[in-house]
């Protein structure tokens, strides 16, 4: 279920309701009891859990480097701008 950000336009009041999609907002500020809160609009909390997601959304061996790939070509590019200053 989505967890919507609510705020009171009366007392100024910010809170949070998880809801149904299908629920219409709530209207009645939990703080002040008055009829004007109102549903805010704001970023997506969507996170992907389980195995088979990659944080960099690019899932599978292919698409990653080894750790052993990336040492190399930091030494090799290292010790080519090394040979290229002592020339």
């Amino acid at each position: 279920m989505p967890t919507y950000d609510y705020a009171c336009d009366a007392c100024g009041h910010a809170f949070e309701r998880e809801q149904r999609i299908s629920e219409d907002p709530i209207k009645k500020c939990p703080k002040c009891g008055k009829q004007k809160a109102r549903r805010m609009i704001t970023g997506s909390n969507f996170i992907l859990k389980g195995g088979g997601w990659e944080s960099d959304l690019y899932s599978g061996s292919s698409n990653r480097k080894s750790s052993s790939d990336s040492k190399s070509t930091e030494s090799s590019t290292a010790s080519s701008a090394s040979a290229s200053a002592d020339d």
